[in-house]
């Protein structure tokens, strides 16, 4: 073997990693969608149950620097239906702007009405939300414990919705369904949309009813206090403390329910700057979480089951560095094809590899359909969503890598927030569209990818060519909304 044929051995293989890993997700997201798929039939996580009794509940609000939705948020929860002294609301404000007076006006006016509604504020915002929810838990009167992030509107019925799921004693977290407040606002929020459809629909019902572990999402959950104390409490080891708490209670025995009918609508991130520091945070949250909890998990007396889709669970934000390896190995292996043509059957047998993608347009196909009822509707809509939210996601994929890698070295970062909006875009103080290297970096890669584009049509192997379309489309997606793009429309309209 001469250099030139190991380097396309060694590329090769790493091709065939990352598309080995891609394809056991995607195995593992079929057996979810077939769970899904038989839990739907039975007409199970629903919210069947009455509420009969009143137990104490404390609403939590972990709050920073939210001027322009944090009375939309106060207003939501203080009409929720539940008795007023059975109810209290803590706003964990760490605030350091406007925010802080506009908190301090709106507890007032609710206290007046006779809501026992606190501002509870921190010198030091140590350990982030993690720090700011302990903190709020030493002092909390409630049996229960519900959760909101700033840009969510909880219906008036969610206490009446989710109370009633923790019977038995067993029971330690109830999830509830997001909603979308702008879902059709720009493509950026049809793909979020999807995405995290897919996720409450398909994984959390899929896990759930098969007897595996989900996770509570941060927001729009209650938690049984005992429940949290006895896992070890809220810890701002990782940037997804919601995660981490979720594993922690779940390997000590606790049951947790996620309830479909049951919803918290949310604003989804209408900029690109906002969506990356959201996405920046999840992804390196969970890596951050496999590394402190995945040892724990293999090493648990928990199922066989339990373990393979926890473990997924927990790598789930790693797909992303498999993407991105092989489309940077795609187009040397294009190179390799014709110089070489004695590893085209090689090339060949890769295509067994194409099943990933056919899992995740089934995927697709699953969550478009239980929201569409029309049937042409439903064709034009999902033959434009499907590429486009593959797309989004190819294009994201060099920033959460590095997000993900960042987490698995142990490399420590704050608690960035995600700016809320509402009806305030062109002139909201909190959007940041700074170039970095990494936005450089992403621009480059439509250049990459377009002569992906060129090669296939001067050799006629067009092999590649629909990926390479996606990534060239999705990283100059990502590059215009980053560089070029500041959104100016208000939202409102899309409400």
């Amino acid at each position: 073997m001469n250099f030139t044929e190991g380097i396309i051995i060694t590329v090769l293989v790493i091709y065939i990693l990352a598309l080995l890993f891609i394809f056991m997700y995607s195995i593992s997201q079929a057996y979810l969608a077939f769970t899904f798929l038989k839990a739907k039939k039975k007409g199970i996580s629903k919210s069947n149950s009455i509420l009969e009794d009143y137990p104490l509940v404390t609403i939590q609000l972990p709050i920073y620097n939210e001027q322009y939705v944090v009375e939309r948020l106060i207003d939501a929860v203080a009409n929720i239906s539940y008795p007023k002294d059975k109810l209290e609301i803590q706003v964990l404000d760490d605030s350091t702007d406007e925010t802080v007076n506009i908190v301090n006006k709106k507890v007032d006016e609710w206290r007046a009405k006779g809501f026992d509604i606190k501002q509870i504020r921190r010198e030091q915002r140590t350990g982030y939300k993690a720090g700011a929810l302990k903190k709020g838990l030493a002092t909390a009167k409630g049996t229960f414990i519900a959760v909101f992030d700033a840009d969510f509107v909880p219906q008036t019925d969610f206490l009446q919705k989710t109370i009633p799921q923790f019977k038995a004693d067993n029971v330690g977290m109830v999830q509830v369904k997001w909603g979308h407040l702008n879902r059709d606002y720009s493509v950026l929020t049809k793909a979020q949309a999807f995405a995290i459809d897919a996720h409450f629909s398909v994984e959390q019902i899929g896990r759930n009813t098969s007897g595996c572990f989900i996770n509570f999402n941060g927001t729009a959950g209650v938690w049984r206090k005992d429940c949290i104390t006895d896992a070890g409490n809220w810890q701002a080891d990782t940037l997804t403390e919601d995660l981490d708490l979720s594993y922690r209670a779940q390997m000590k025995g606790w049951q947790f329910i996620y309830i479909e009918d049951a919803m918290a609508p949310a604003e989804l991130p209408p900029v690109m700057s906002a969506m990356k520091s959201q996405q920046y945070r999840w992804n390196k949250g969970a890596a951050e979480t496999a590394k402190k909890l995945g040892g724990q998990l293999l090493r648990s007396k928990q199922p066989l089951k339990v373990k393979w889709q926890g473990a997924f669970h927990l790598l789930n934000s790693s797909v992303f560095i498999a993407v991105f390896i092989s489309a940077i190995c795609s187009i040397p292996l294009l190179h390799f094809k014709q110089m070489f043509p004695e590893y085209r059957n090689l090339y060949m047998m890769l295509s067994v590899f194409l099943l990933s993608f056919i899992i995740v347009a089934w995927i697709f196909y699953i969550v478009n359909k239980g929201q569409i009822n029309n049937r042409k509707e439903f064709w034009n809509n999902y033959l434009k969503a499907l590429p486009l939210f593959l797309s989004v996601s190819m294009g994201m994929s060099l920033h959460n890598a590095v997000a993900v890698i960042e987490g698995y070295i142990g490399r420590k970062t704050p608690f960035i927030r995600t700016p809320k909006f509402s009806e305030h875009l062109s002139e909201n103080v909190y959007i940041k569209n700074n170039i970095t290297i990494l936005s450089i970096a992403e621009l480059l890669m439509v250049v990459y990818f377009s002569y992906g584009i060129y090669f296939a049509f001067k050799t006629l192997d067009f092999t590649m060519l629909p990926f390479h379309l996606m990534l060239t489309y999705g990283f100059g997606l990502v590059s215009y909304y980053t560089i070029f793009h500041r959104a100016e429309v208000n939202i409102s309209s899309a409400q």
